[in-house]
């Protein structure tokens, strides 16, 4: 797969977005203040692109493979969600660089409660429970639609028709939880065929949802969520958190890729 950027013209100049190269990665050098600011000011602009929330994992994974890592440069940036990512970026000289997680960057954007939201992947009823969750603490919050889609590769039928579902709402915030790597390659694919801003925000539905918790705030200040996470899940993430966390500081703190 190559990201069809040639079907979606940017109005806006993305290379004034600054940058910190990670392991070939251009992780924004941005924190959440900046990126609220220019998500305001340049959304009407930038609907139809999408942003990656990136991570340690999806790091290391774009390093490994040429075509993850053209799909998490080929959006309108790549946030640093991870901690380990923002502090790279400060020893690297970006100083005003810091965690933009994905599950805040919702919250943020909810608070203001002046946009449409739409949210894509998850199950259905993970879905009716955010729903439920979102509106209990903004009432005022516009969800104009929620799309489970099934666990297999949609048709070509299927998917016109979820992109025409999705765009009769004319969404200004399509968040995509996909889980990584499906959601970037997903957001790569509807490049400009998608009205709203695509956010792919992983296991942002299951945090609103109330399936998981997320850490306490001592431990998101110290860039241990990840710990967290894991004493929840070691089943799943022990052996992936090795991996890719080993790789990560080798090839960053050793190597300084």
């Amino acid at each position: 797969m190559t990201v069809q950027t040639n079907r979606y013209k940017r109005t806006v100049d993305k290379s004034l977005i600054p940058t910190c190269n990670i392991m070939g990665v251009n992780i924004a050098a941005i924190n959440m203040e900046w990126l609220l600011e220019y998500i305001e000011k340049n959304l009407k602009n930038i609907k139809g692109d999408y942003i990656c929330v990136a991570n340690v994992h999806t790091t290391v994974m774009a390093f490994e493979d040429d075509e993850y890592k053209e799909i998490q440069n080929g959006g309108i940036m790549a946030i640093p969600d991870g901690g380990p990512l923002s502090s790279v970026g400060k020893q690297r000289g970006f100083t005003n660089m810091s965690r933009t997680t994905g599950p805040n960057l919702m919250e943020e954007i909810f608070k203001k409660n002046k946009y449409k939201h739409f949210f894509y992947g998850s199950t259905q009823e993970t879905l009716k429970k955010l729903e439920k969750n979102i509106k209990k603490k903004y009432p005022e919050i516009q969800i104009v639609g929620l799309y489970s889609p099934p666990f297999r590769k949609l048709t070509k039928e299927e998917d016109e028709k979820a992109i025409k579902f999705i765009n009769t709402y004319n969404p200004d915030f399509v968040w995509i939880g996909l889980g990584a790597p499906k959601q970037e390659k997903w957001m790569a694919d509807h490049l400009g065929k998608i009205n709203g801003l695509m956010i792919g925000v992983g296991a942002g539905f299951d945090y609103f949802a109330g399936n998981i918790k997320r850490a306490p705030q001592w431990m998101q200040k110290r860039s241990l969520e990840w710990l967290y996470r894991l004493m929840q899940d070691p089943g799943r993430l022990f052996y992936r958190y090795l991996n890719t966390n080993t790789k990560f500081i080798w090839n960053t703190l050793v190597r300084r890729k």
